[in-house]
């Protein structure tokens, strides 16, 4: 793991170059998670590389930053991304969830001034159910077996990777987990999508019931160039359910830059 020191803290990436390509691409994780989520896409057999995969604040081996949920934690989640672009020359951003909220801010905030967006099982407004919320507070092992439920994470995932995504959330912790997902609450770009002027990828999984596919069709209505594509047999992490599909369609969208 690498790290990039700024606003007083450093924020850690894996950057993998062992083979050569036009584009670098960023991928950022979602609320719980790391940038192992993302082993399948900047591994060996990912679309693209240069690939870089970033720990958000409080994430992984990212030192953690004091920001109440909401828009001063997206701020500084924009901020790591951006200081990671700089150190990495990252053009391509990808985004799941909270990432993808992530990447929103930082871009149509002026932070970063990429070649092409993937937004992938994420939405312009990210409300979050208030059961869920009052889980994540009070019984944080319900709010993780409740989010690991049929047609919410996955679809139909093999044990293993379902467990190791209990874990990694686990791992990750119950206050910055909730952090995370309260600041999803509020989140809402639905009216400045215009304002996007580079080319966009929207994928989600066909039974992403978190963000579901009509999160994406909204994306390609507001945005002016993007593109709507839909990963069979998948929910909302298509990148770790079906990451030959997914890979598939991202190199599809990376060759066209």
């Amino acid at each position: 793991m690498e790290t990039v020191v700024h606003d007083g803290r450093a924020t850690a990436y894996r950057d993998v170059e062992h083979l050569d390509g036009d584009a670098t691409i960023l991928y950022v994780h979602g609320s719980g998670g790391s940038h192992r989520v993302w082993g399948h896409q900047y591994g060996p057999d990912g679309p693209v590389h240069p690939a870089v995969a970033v720990d958000l604040s409080g994430h992984g081996d990212s030192e953690d930053v004091e920001t109440d949920a909401g828009p001063a934690t997206l701020d500084a989640y924009a901020a790591d991304v951006a200081a990671v672009v700089d150190e990495t020359d990252a053009n391509v951003l990808v985004g799941n969830s909270l990432g993808g909220a992530v990447v929103l801010t930082a871009v149509l905030d002026g932070l970063v001034a990429p070649d092409g967006l993937v937004l992938a099982g994420t939405g312009a407004k990210l409300a979050v159910a208030e059961p869920l919320r009052e889980w994540l507070a009070d019984d944080f092992e319900r709010a993780v077996e409740f989010l690991h439920g049929e047609d919410r994470l996955f679809h139909d995932a093999d044990e293993r990777t379902v467990e190791r995504s209990k874990e990694q959330m686990r791992t990750t912790g119950q206050a910055v987990t909730r952090r995370d997902f309260l600041s999803c609450h509020t989140f809402d770009v639905r009216d400045r999508l215009g304002e996007i002027d580079v080319p966009t990828l929207a994928v989600v999984g066909e039974h992403d019931s978190l963000t579901p596919p009509s999160y994406h069709e909204f994306f390609a209505a507001e945005i002016p160039d993007c593109e709507y594509v839909e990963i069979e047999r998948a929910a909302h992490l298509a990148m770790a359910e079906r990451p030959a599909a997914f890979n598939e369609v991202l190199a599809s969208f990376v060759g066209d830059r």
